[in-house]
């Protein structure tokens, strides 16, 4: 599948001259919407001129702005499609292990962590390693497991992790307490789910760091999130594959647990010790 463009402009925000930058980033807080505008209403929501704007586009591989905008319609829909708008075929290309579903999703973890900046991983982790700070973490109605999932990894090696489970009216239950010192992880792929994006911008407006898991379209959470960590989810299949978030969960928490290998290590002899306590006093 080719790359996002939201996250092309976002890998190289760092080639675009200074005004350029100020269109990417106004681009990035409204994507894709702002877009769609007139390159003069472009210009203005970003606060520069309309030749930047067209060499912004320019810069990104695009001969016009209206091959801009056709590439971002084009995103847009397939953000948007429903699972039986999405087609379930893929042909067998040879060359890998045979099975075209078994082969897209190697595909896309290898497409996911090539992309994937390394720094864009440390970062994360070591925001999630700071004993600090309490780390919370939401997934949607698909990817609410892997909140779980990596919710039960990171207590083991640290204190203060908390699953945001259960209905969205008891969510406010942990929202209440939540502040500058505090990290919210989300997993959110397409169709994103209002409820969740609700939640992580109330976070963001209390000082929360948003650290989101996502997929190649990225969820509106990416508006206000310190940190966007994309996977490729596109698979032959109505149903979009969680595995590559799998895999992003994983290596946040093995880095997490290397990051303090001294606390980690005492916290995972400490509970083999209270299983095997267990097992000795029997049922």
């Amino acid at each position: 599948m080719e790359q996002a463009l939201v996250e092309q402009i976002r890998q190289r925000l760092d080639d675009f001259t200074a005004t350029e930058r100020r269109a990417a980033h106004a681009l990035l807080a409204n994507y894709p919407m702002l877009g769609l505008e007139t390159v003069a209403q472009f210009a203005e929501a970003a606060g520069v001129s309309s030749p930047t704007i067209l060499r912004f586009v320019a810069r990104l591989g695009f001969p016009a702005f209206a091959d801009f905008q056709k590439r971002l319609r084009s995103e847009l829909e397939n953000q948007l499609k429903s699972p039986l708008a999405r087609d379930p075929s893929l042909p067998d290309e040879g060359g890998g292990t045979g099975n075209p579903f078994a082969d897209k999703v190697i595909e896309n973890i290898r497409e996911t962590f090539l992309h994937l900046p390394a720094r864009d991983i440390e970062a994360f982790a070591d925001l999630l390693a700071d004993d600090r700070r309490t780390v919370y973490l939401l997934g949607g109605r698909f990817t609410d497991a892997l909140a779980c999932y990596m919710a039960a990894h990171l207590r083991i090696v640290r204190d203060n992790v908390v699953h945001v489970a259960g209905q969205e009216g008891n969510w406010l239950d942990q929202l209440i307490g939540m502040g500058p010192r505090d990290v919210l992880i989300v997993f959110d792929i397409r169709r994103y789910q209002a409820e969740v994006v609700r939640f992580a911008e109330a976070a963001a407006r209390q000082g929360v760091a948003v650290g989101l898991v996502t997929d190649s379209w990225m969820s509106p959470i990416a508006r206000i999130a310190a940190h966007v960590l994309p996977a490729r989810v596109a698979v032959p299949s109505p149903w979009d594959s969680v595995t590559a978030l799998m895999a992003i969960a994983e290596a946040l928490i093995a880095a997490v647990t290397r990051r303090n290998w001294t606390r980690s290590e005492k916290r995972m002899k400490r509970l083999e010790a209270l299983r095997d306590r267990q097992e000795r006093s029997g049922p």
